[in-house]
C-alpha cells in the first residue's frame, strides 16, 4: 500500500464571500476559485458511496451531537497518487445522528433536515436543497481546498487530508476541521445572528471529517 500526503493549493470550499476554517482561534477567510482541471495523465476514480461518509459534530453549552452524511456521487482525478481534480455531491437527506436513540434521534434528524412543518428553514431544508456540492480547486502541502455549496450558497474551505492508494482504490481521509455554518445561511440558534439567546445558543462552528473511498473508473 502506498500512502501519499495530499498537496493542496488552497481555495474556496464555499465562496459567495469567504469560508472559514479554524485552527484553534485562528480563522482564515478565502475567496472561491475556479474548479481544478485534470491533466491528460490523470486517472479517474469513481466514489464508492456505500463506503464513503462525512462525519459531523455540532455543539452547544449543554453538550454536543454527532452523526454522518452520505455522498450521492463523486469523481476524483489523480496522477500517481497526487490529486488533481474532483467533485462530490452530498446527499443531505441522509443526515443521521449517531449519539441518540429512539424518539430523540428521530426528532433531531427531522429538525436538522427541515422535514418538520414550520421548521423547514432552521437548518438544511433538504426538501428544497436535497444535495450539497464540493468542487476541488487545488491540493498541495497536505491541504485540500475547494468550493462548498450548501443551500445554494458557496464558500471556500480547506482542510488537511491524506491520500492512500491501494491498487485500483483511492482513499481520502481528512483530519477534523471546522466550518462556520452561518456562512451557508444555517442560522438557527446562532448567537452571532440572534440576540438574547443567553445560554440557549448553538455554536456556529461545526466539526467535519471527510472519509472518501473511490475505485478506478
Amino acid at each position: 500500500m502506498k500512502t501519499t500526503i495530499l498537496n493542496l493549493a488552497l481555495i474556496a470550499f464555499i465562496g459567495f464571500g469567504a469560508t472559514s476554517c479554524k485552527d484553534g482561534n485562528k480563522e482564515t477567510e478565502m475567496e472561491t476559485e475556479e474548479a481544478a482541471t485534470a491533466s491528460e495523465m490523470a486517472v479517474d476514480y469513481k466514489v464508492d458511496t456505500a463506503a464513503s461518509e462525512i462525519l459531523w459534530e455540532g455543539s452547544k453549552p449543554t453538550g454536543s451531537h454527532n452523526g454522518t452524511i452520505k455522498l450521492a456521487s463523486g469523481t476524483i482525478s489523480a496522477n500517481q497518487g497526487a490529486l488533481e481534480a474532483g467533485n462530490f455531491t452530498i446527499d443531505m437527506k441522509s443526515i443521521t445522528d449517531t449519539d441518540l436513540e429512539g424518539e430523540q434521534k428521530t426528532n433531531l434528524e427531522a429538525h436538522l433536515m427541515g422535514t418538520v412543518e414550520g421548521q423547514e428553514g432552521d437548518f438544511f431544508n433538504v426538501n428544497q436543497y436535497p444535495t450539497a456540492m464540493f468542487e476541488m480547486t487545488g491540493a498541495e502541502n497536505n491541504m485540500i481546498k475547494g468550493n462548498l455549496t450548501i443551500k445554494d450558497k458557496t464558500n471556500a474551505v480547506e482542510f488537511p487530508a491524506t491520500v492512500t492508494m491501494d491498487g485500483d482504490k483511492l482513499m481520502i481521509k481528512s483530519e477534523p476541521f471546522t466550518i462556520d455554518r452561518t456562512k451557508w445561511g444555517v442560522n438557527y440558534g446562532s448567537k452571532s445572528v440572534f440576540d438574547n439567546l443567553g445560554d440557549k445558543f448553538i455554536n456556529d462552528d461545526m466539526k467535519i471529517t471527510v472519509n472518501v473511498v473511490a475505485n478506478k473508473a
